[in-house]
């Protein structure tokens, strides 16, 4: 009979990321205790100290991790979609209106996280660092549309205002508006922007 083998630290870590959000998504913020995440993790509450120094740092690496698979699903919507500079602009804006992005647990989340950023600082700075590298790809692709570079940054922020809305309304009130309609929406601004 062979040994049950030890999760490595960087699988150990990953688990308590993932059951931090799962517990960040079903308590939010005023939920998230060493001793919830370690139990939704099933491992001892000296771990989540032992990987994070404590649950404020496991929250800023967990927010890090989701704000990661986010830009990477971006990304991926980009990469798959023609040369031409606003079909990678639609399909950048539109992934938000889509799975994995698109999801309630992945709204409750947010929330909790914007929570948090309002009174801790290196919450507040990661999330003004996630916040800047989406704009600055919004630039690019507005850049590579034709936008003068001079309006690019109001552009963006005006983008990043309108499908957080949507992004917000379509994962609490479904019944609102749907996912095309949402697309109709951002195609109507995206056009407006880039003539």
């Amino acid at each position: 009979m062979s040994k049950p083998s030890r999760a490595t630290p960087e699988a150990r870590r990953l688990d308590l990321i993932e059951a931090t959000a799962r517990v960040l998504a079903a308590h939010g913020a005023a939920g998230a205790s060493v001793r919830t995440i370690a139990t939704e993790a099933g491992v001892s509450p000296g771990l989540v100290t032992h990987h994070f120094g404590g649950v404020a740092r496991l929250v800023e690496a967990t927010y890090d991790h989701i704000a990661g698979q986010v830009e990477h699903a971006l990304a991926r919507a980009v990469a798959h979609a023609s040369d031409d500079p606003r079909a990678r602009l639609t399909a950048y804006v539109e992934a938000s209106f889509a799975p994995p992005i698109a999801d309630a647990a992945l709204l409750a989340t947010w929330i909790a996280f914007w929570s948090m950023a309002r009174a801790d600082p290196a919450m507040a700075a990661s999330h003004a660092r996630h916040y800047a590298a989406y704009r600055s790809q919004l630039e690019a692709l507005l850049t590579a549309c034709g936008v003068a570079p001079a309006h690019c940054r109001l552009a963006a922020i005006g983008v990043a205002a309108l499908v957080d809305g949507l992004w917000l309304e379509l994962c609490l009130s479904s019944g609102t508006f749907d996912e095309a309609e949402a697309r109709r929406l951002t195609s109507d601004y995206l056009a407006m922007l880039t003539g």
